[in-house]
């Protein structure tokens, strides 16, 4: 999901920031010029290879640097940058990253939440992969192969133009990268209909951390599964995905309905919780929490937006909402009528005549922000939400969002063993806390991050336990990290179980199988046994 409060930036990284990473083994001349011995197309190494001492490294760097908590002086930069025209090019990285020994980081539309795919605490390389963003729609077959640098936006797009009556079930703000995004499952308005984006994947292309190139069927059902929901930087590159496109009515409808506190926002949003989840699975309804001036001078109040994606005609969402949901009062004048990729651009906050705003990647405003997610399986009382509307009345609160996001429909019917993502029947929806500022002078954001963790702790008794779930998509190093080394099975359980429940148990199993010297890892990278 994207809020409109991410708000954009400029700003210029100190290049000399991480030349005391560099050895006589770990220099940029020696990257390169092993590249140039390793790649089957060496003529074109040099059209893709950034130096810090290169003019463009700080562009490339921040174009798709999301999240501005990791633009500041102090984040540590890539001892170089890669963005690979072709397959050989990243084949080529993972040997020389070996031989050197610097890390590898991947970034497909730098939407990590805390910052992994392009940010180490150790050497590393950054891979960029802005250049493989093919897309090849075949509507006959009702199938998409989509290369990982492209965006969820990019690829609606190529779909629309075909068809209007096929789509994707995945996320809400366009920019995401498809890379990172289906790696860790990726949701959207047509989750509750088909569930995730990840279940509708049938194939893929990965680079293995020995440079092989791997399909489903010689890369084998388990390391499919694990890709597909585990979360991206564990177990190789992936290339390109094959995607099972799925039908939608030539005619949505959308409605956006807001209510105050003194129009009884708490006790909408209360009822909500025993409507949304139950809902037949052809409307999405989500409800976004916010602080809001109340028209009176110097006093503001809470504001819930209920707002829906319904897949047919307004007359028939009408008759449904009558009987289902009749204290919202949603009426005919209340509904819009459009296409299902209008509707994108309408939850994504944008014109809904502009259709090739999709295919801008920085069309989306940016932020320093902190997210954190949980799963409610019972209602929550009333009196719980009126305590947290007190933290919004805080100066923090000022900034922060909370989303409501129904499941049910199809994700009650999928296994959670089906793909790494666990959070499937017995959840009645999920709960995004999140707070962003735009980048401003001498801006103290710590502050901001400690109001969400409050927000986080009050809402302890009344969501998931044992383990207190939450979405790897929205990465939170506040659950658990690993060790800047290898690390331990129980150290990884820590925020391992937290994503995954017990899917984290075969994850770790494959990873032991597939990448057993744990090339590929991060602060939240899968570990395997022999790690440690």
């Amino acid at each position: 999901m994207k809020s409109a409060h991410y708000s954009t930036f400029a700003f210029l990284f100190a290049i000399l920031f991480s030349f005391s990473w560099e050895t006589s083994a770990q220099s940029p001349e020696k990257f390169l010029h092993c590249l140039s011995l390793r790649s089957n197309d060496s003529s074109s190494i040099s059209k893709v290879i950034y130096s810090q001492n290169n003019y463009s490294y700080s562009s490339i760097l921040e174009s798709s640097i999301q999240n501005l908590r990791f633009s500041t002086i102090d984040i540590p930069k890539p001892l170089v940058i890669v963005t690979p025209l072709h397959a050989s090019h990243i084949q080529a990285t993972i040997q020389c990253s070996k031989e050197l020994g610097l890390q590898i980081r991947s970034r497909s539309g730098g939407h990590d939440f805390e910052g992994l795919s392009y940010v180490s605490e150790v050497p590393f390389v950054l891979i960029d992969l802005v250049n493989l963003r093919s897309i090849d729609v075949n509507v006959e077959n009702g199938v998409a192969w989509v290369e990982a640098g492209a965006t969820i936006g990019e690829l609606y797009f190529r779909i629309a133009e075909k068809s209007r009556t096929l789509a994707f079930p995945a996320g809400i703000c366009h920019t995401v990268g498809v890379g990172g995004h289906f790696s860790g499952g990726g949701y959207g308005g047509l989750f509750r209909k088909y569930g995730l984006a990840a279940d509708n994947i049938i194939d893929a292309q990965l680079i293995d951390a020995n440079g092989r190139i791997l399909d489903r069927q010689s890369m084998g059902e388990d390391l499919f599964w694990a890709i597909r929901g585990g979360g991206g930087g564990s177990y190789g590159i992936v290339l390109a995905w094959k995607l099972k496109l799925v039908p939608v009515p030539a005619t949505v409808t959308v409605f956006s309905i807001t209510k105050t506190l003194e129009q009884n926002a708490t006790e909408l949003i209360h009822r909500w919780q025993y409507v949304a989840h139950k809902l037949p699975d052809d409307i999405f309804l989500i409800v976004t929490i916010t602080r809001v001036n109340s028209g009176q001078e110097g006093k503001d109040t809470i504001q819930a937006a209920f707002t829906a994606l319904f897949l047919g005609g307004v007359d028939n969402l009408i008759s449904l909402m009558e009987i289902r949901f009749p204290e919202l009062g949603v009426v005919k004048q209340d509904c819009i009528e459009m296409s299902w990729i209008q509707s994108l651009l309408y939850l994504d906050q944008f014109p809904i005549e502009r259709p090739e705003i999709l295919l801008d990647r920085t069309a989306v405003n940016k932020t320093l922000f902190k997210v954190k997610s949980d799963y409610v399986k019972e209602p929550i009382p009333k009196i719980v939400f009126e305590g947290m509307w007190q933290k919004f009345y805080e100066e923090e609160g000022k900034y922060g969002i909370i989303f409501l996001i129904p499941y049910g429909g199809r994700m009650d019917e999928i296994p959670e063993t089906e793909t790494p993502f666990p959070h499937r029947a017995g959840n009645m929806y999920k709960i995004i806390y999140y707070v962003g500022r735009a980048q401003e002078e001498n801006l103290e954001f710590q502050k901001y991050i400690n109001w969400i963790r409050r927000i986080y702790r009050h809402m302890t008794p009344y969501v998931s336990k044992s383990p207190r779930e939450a979405y790897a998509n929205y990465r939170d190093l506040d659950i658990g990290v690993n060790n800047k080394g290898n690390t331990s099975y129980a150290q990884a359980s820590t925020w391992g179980f937290k994503y995954f429940k017990n899917n984290f148990n075969k994850l770790v199993h494959v990873k032991t199988l597939v990448d057993p010297q744990n090339f590929f890892r991060h602060e939240q990278s899968i570990p395997p046994l022999s790690s440690w």
